[in-house]
């Protein structure tokens, strides 16, 4: 007889959660979903208030009868998938095919895998949640409608094969839009000029750029206007009008959302969003570690909060003063965006005491470096303000106004640590500049215009593009992994280097889409399905509601399309 039967997703996390359950406990894996909508057809009943036909995924005919014998020998069953609407969902499904009631079925969800989480969990059963079982089959249900009612459409007027999605879509759009913005970008030609100046006492160069004239700000758009501010600087001395001494104070990012680890992820380690996930579901499921077992080292990698536990906070401390200091060490708190789902913590290591460095010969190069980014990222998220020494001169030649800024890192902070990256970095630029004091004279060492033109929107890489669908509210940050590895495979996208440039398919396809459904690929209409889930979610919007105005909308969208034929059609 079977104590207690713990089914999960996968055998990574069901090596995990054995050793941490005493008694005739039996951790088996799912194998993910094992219920699905049928490939073959719709399998929504529209007329029935659009009523899925689940089906048991094929293949999965053995593994579903071993999951009955065990469940029927069990004393109780708990339901350990993922704790998000996907895993609430298998949960579900589960609950159907064993025959339990899921109002009384007992669910568990562990945010880390680790002893305590685990035993708490265990101890602490929940029924199913139908309220986010019900947004994942609104989700579910609305892009098997909006694909598989479009995508034929797609193999009649385009090519065989494609496929239209509501997020991919959009995301395509997003893609197009982006180029031919740079297709239609027209450069303007603007000048700078730079003086290179040096103090008489030392000899230090320095760098100061021109700002304009007695106050005033002027912008040079040509050689012309260059070569006017050139004869007037000719024999003119340069006078330091004024000297600004501050300090600066960098803050850290905090811990790593499922979002921000995708961004940060594609930046430093060049890894595509699918690796980044991939490698992240290994960390949370678990290694196997000598002397520790099957060990989960991160927290669950889906989650849209920035929000970190006591406990986690306090062992941040520990690490911090003991290698760095008393004084490299803030107690800080990140707000979470409103529309953000907080039921999770951010993504942190879920043993601090097992730091990169004791696990690097365990772990394969891409679990190491994405350990160490989620490490160090949330020990430098508890640590201090980086502090910088500011120094700005106001240089004046002829009433001509120069600058020259100069900063010195006074104190590292957080920065001794980690420093998150960006996309196009166009930061301020700094030269180190001597003591120099008010109405003192420098000496002019060259002067110089240089010839520039502006630049047109970079491409979209994937962190560019995860964070502009996030930005306007699209999809989930658990969907941009699947959306961009589909849009890659359809072709309808390519990878240059990083960026991602469409097709001349991806192009055709977002014009017959948006000729013929455009609310479909609005993106404020896409957005508002997003919300509309979130409602269903956290019981703000019953599921019925939320299919009556979401379904209402992609009707119209086919209607539109339908007249807009007819129309074409009479005027032949």
């Amino acid at each position: 007889m079977i104590d207690k039967l713990v089914i999960v997703e996968s055998p990574a996390k069901a090596n995990t959660i054995k050793k941490y359950l005493g008694g005739k406990s039996k951790v088996v894996a799912s194998m993910g979903h094992i219920r699905d909508l049928p490939k073959s057809k719709l399998g929504v009943d529209i007329e029935n208030n659009f009523e899925p036909e689940y089906i048991n995924i094929r293949g999965k005919g053995t593994l579903i009868n071993s999951l009955k014998k065990d469940a029927s020998e069990a004393e109780k069953v708990y339901l350990a998938t993922d704790p998000d609407r996907e895993g609430e969902a298998i949960a579900w499904h589960l609950a159907y095919i064993l025959g339990l009631d899921p109002k009384k079925v007992a669910r568990v969800t562990f945010n880390e895998i680790t002893k305590n989480a685990v035993q708490h969990g265990i101890a602490n059963p929940r029924t199913i949640d139908l309220n986010l079982t019900d947004a994942q089959q609104a989700r579910r249900v609305m892009d098997r409608i909006v694909g598989y009612k479009i995508s034929p459409i797609l193999w009649r007027k385009v090519s065989k094969g494609l496929s239209a999605g509501r997020v991919q879509s959009v995301a395509v759009r997003l893609i197009v839009e982006r180029e031919d913005e740079i297709d239609n970008f027209v450069p303007e030609e603007y000048w700078n000029i730079t003086l290179i100046a040096a103090d008489f006492a030392t000899g230090t160069e320095f760098e100061a750029k021109f700002l304009g004239k007695s106050g005033k700000k002027i912008e040079l758009h040509t050689k012309e206007e260059v070569d006017k501010v050139l004869k007037d600087l000719e024999g003119t001395k340069y006078i330091v009008k004024e000297v600004k001494k501050g300090e600066k104070k960098r803050s850290p990012a905090p811990p790593f959302t499922t979002s921000t680890l995708q961004q940060e992820a594609s930046r430093k380690l060049n890894f595509a969003i699918k690796r980044t996930m991939q490698v992240a579901q290994m960390l949370y499921e678990g290694i196997n570690i000598p002397g520790h077992g099957h060990t989960g080292l991160i927290t669950y990698m889906r989650t849209d909060s920035t929000r970190i536990s006591e406990e986690a906070r306090s062992a941040a401390k520990s690490v911090i003063t003991q290698k760095y200091g008393a004084n490299y060490y803030e107690n800080r708190y990140y707000k979470t965006k409103a529309e953000a789902q907080d039921a999770h913590e951010a993504i942190r290591p879920a043993h601090i005491e097992l730091s990169p460095d004791d696990v690097k010969d365990i772990l394969t190069p891409d679990q190491y470096k994405l350990y160490r980014l989620i490490y160090n990222r949330f020990i430098a998220s508890q640590m201090a303000n980086a502090i910088y020494d500011t120094l700005q001169v106001n240089i004046d030649g002829n009433d001509y106004d120069f600058r020259a800024n100069g900063q010195t890192l006074k104190f590292p902070g957080f920065m001794a640590l980690y420093v998150e990256g960006v996309d196009n970095s166009k930061d301020e630029e700094f030269t180190k500049i001597p003591p120099l004091k008010e109405n003192e004279e420098v000496k002019k060492i060259d002067l110089t215009g240089k010839q520039s033109f502006t630049e047109p929107p970079p491409r979209y890489t994937e962190a560019s593009l995860v964070k502009a669908l996030e930005e306007r509210g699209i999809g989930r940050p658990s969907t941009y992994a699947p959306t961009i590895t589909t849009i890659l495979a359809r072709r309808y996208i390519e990878k240059e280097g990083k960026n991602l440039v469409p097709t001349e398919l991806g192009k055709s396809v977002n014009k017959y889409l948006i000729t013929n459904f455009p609310d479909i690929i609005d993106y404020e209409f896409t957005a508002k399905i997003e919300e509309e889930f979130d409602k269903v979610a956290e019981r703000k919007r019953k599921l019925e509601r939320t299919y009556e105005r979401v379904l209402w909308s992609i009707f119209c969208c086919f209607e539109k399309s339908r007249r807009r034929k007819r129309k074409s059609k009479n005027r032949r």
